[in-house]
């Protein structure tokens, strides 16, 4: 146990046991290590955990395997066809800009290499291919006075392109990328936007919706509400909004998904025979100490307040959780408020948000530890974990079996597509890319445990991303993608990284990694 270590007293403790000198009766808490250290004990060694063991097997027919690129990215000639300017050209363009013509050509420019990319797609073998829509492109000021049909006509073009490649289009109308003109009439904030988001829908359903069946309506919206700009980034540079903001953004976010929901599902759902749903990012919650009963509530907490603020409406009941209820209440109430920051539904709006989703949308990188801090929990890392090229970005794969078997016991076994997850690198560059390899294995192995031995209704995977891109505030410091793009070049050349041969394996083999199942020498190079 920790004890009084000679002239260092009481600061260095060494201890399997924490002991707390600063009570009379010194009581001992075990940590995690005491723990490991008792199975070690048990075990007379160093069994591989149960859970640990990697599971052989192949996921269900008809299992969807896709990958994914931001709105931002597929930018290019904003001056030049007549897009307008979103938060973030406005944010950052001049960084952003490749080339010293008019075009303004940005990140990755999908703009104009609708062949390439494609082609990078189809080595891939994926079926489906997950891509936003910036809202200034199609619309310049955000509303429907004017249509930008060149912009639109970029999309169709793009989607004509997968759907001639067998590759399904999987569009999100939202990524953080808000028409600068809604910002500066308060963006979010404004109630005004839900009408603003549902024409916005409209449009695009009515000229896309024929071809497109499968719609993401916002894209992780606790990044949207409670990050600077209402654009949304977990990113350093861009700083938290204070005070009652995100709450009041989230709360239209909400009301806009679930207008965006109805629209489809009166209007187009019977002709057009797609999906809509939302897309929340979660990481998963372990109490820092399993026997700590504060840590194992702060963990609980947590994944409330991350994922529940809008799962709990959406996949429940049309409202917030009891958890963020109470917590933010009791917070405002002690700042001197005297209600609430959080928003409250009215009955209709609670009827009108209770059930709006096809399936569940999960973005899912990372595992923190939580213990108990005031609001709504602290939050850290196990420094054993391995790292990545971001900073929030440890590789814990058991993280992602349990976020996805308390999403089936949470909210009734929702079918589950995970609309993105992947790691980052930094620094030198390197295409045989093993560490990327290995994230990808031992998550989508996970996954298949959560599916055979969970019976979680997981239908799809999207690796992030398909290639390098403008990571939000970190720029093209961290890269994510299984191609790598060269932004020095004008050109900006796509290479195939290791792991863009490791996940088009992953996918001819759906899910096996069995030799006798599966060849993988039989698979091309990419």
């Amino acid at each position: 146990m920790d004890n009084f270590e000679w002239l260092n007293g009481y600061d260095p403790t060494f201890g399997l046991h924490q002991v707390d000198f600063d009570n009379p009766n010194r009581p001992r808490t075990p940590k995690r290590s005491a723990v490991y250290y008792a199975e070690i004990i048990r075990n007379n060694g160093i069994p591989l955990p149960k859970e640990d063991e990697f599971l052989y097997g192949e996921f269900p027919k008809n299992f969807w395997w896709s990958v994914a690129t931001a709105a931002y990215q597929i930018e290019g000639g904003w001056r030049a066809d007549g897009k307008g300017l979103s938060i973030w050209d406005k944010f950052s363009h001049t960084p952003l800009k490749i080339s010293n013509d008019d075009t303004g050509d940005v990140a990755c420019d999908s703009y104009h290499k609708i062949e390439e990319d494609v082609e990078m797609l189809k080595s891939l073998k994926v079926s489906h291919y997950r891509f936003s829509i910036s809202w200034s492109r199609i619309l310049p000021d955000g509303t429907t006075r004017y249509i930008n049909e060149m912009g639109l006509n970029y999309y169709e073009r793009l989607i004509d392109a997968l759907l001639a490649a067998k590759i399904m289009p999987q569009v999100t109308l939202y990524h953080w990328d808000l028409p600068q003109a809604l910002q500066n009439v308060g963006g979010w904030e404004n109630d005004t936007i839900v009408q603003r988001f549902k024409e916005y829908a409209e449009l695009l359903f009515q000229r896309l919706g024929d071809k497109v069946k499968f719609w993401i309506t916002l894209n992780e919206p606790y990044n949207a509400a409670y990050c600077g700009y209402g654009v949304g980034t977990a990113a350093p540079g861009i700083s938290v909004r204070p005070g009652r903001a995100p709450y009041v953004v989230g709360h239209n976010l909400i009301k806009a998904h679930a207008e965006a929901w109805h629209l489809y599902n009166e209007t187009y759902r019977a002709k057009q025979g797609g999906l809509i749903s939302i897309t929340i990012n979660s990481d998963w919650a372990e109490p820092r100490n399993p026997h700590n009963q504060e840590d194992v509530e702060a963990a609980r907490r947590y994944l409330q307040f991350l994922l529940g603020w809008f799962a709990h409406p959406i996949f429940k009941n049309g409202d917030y959780n009891e958890v963020m209820k109470k917590r933010i209440l009791e917070r405002s109430l002690a700042q001197g408020l005297k209600q609430s920051r959080l928003p409250e539904f009215t009955e209709s709006e609670k009827q009108r948000i209770k059930g709006t989703y096809d399936y569940f949308g999960l973005n899912h990188y990372t595992t923190v530890l939580a213990y108990n801090l005031n609001y709504p929990a602290g939050v850290m890392s196990d420094r054993s974990w391995l790292n990545s090229g971001s900073v929030w970005l440890k590789v814990t794969p058991f993280g992602f079996r349990k976020l996805l078997r308390w999403i089936k016991e949470e909210y009734n076994d929702p079918p589950i597509y995970v609309t993105e997850n992947g790691v980052s690198e930094r620094g030198a560059f390197n295409l045989n890319d093993t560490w990327r390899t290995h994230y990808h294995r031992s998550y989508i192995n996970e996954a298949l445990k959560a599916v055979v031995l969970d019976g979680v209704d997981l239908r799809g995977y999207t690796a992030w991303s398909l290639m390098d891109n403008f990571e939000w505030a970190v720029g093209f410091d961290e890269r994510f993608g299984l191609y790598h793009v060269n932004f020095t070049d004008p050109n900006l050349p796509r290479r195939p990284k290791a792991s863009a041969r490791f996940y088009s394996q992953i996918i001819n083999c759906n899910g096996s990694t069995e030799a006798h199942v599966c060849s993988y020498s039989q698979i091309p190079s990419s």
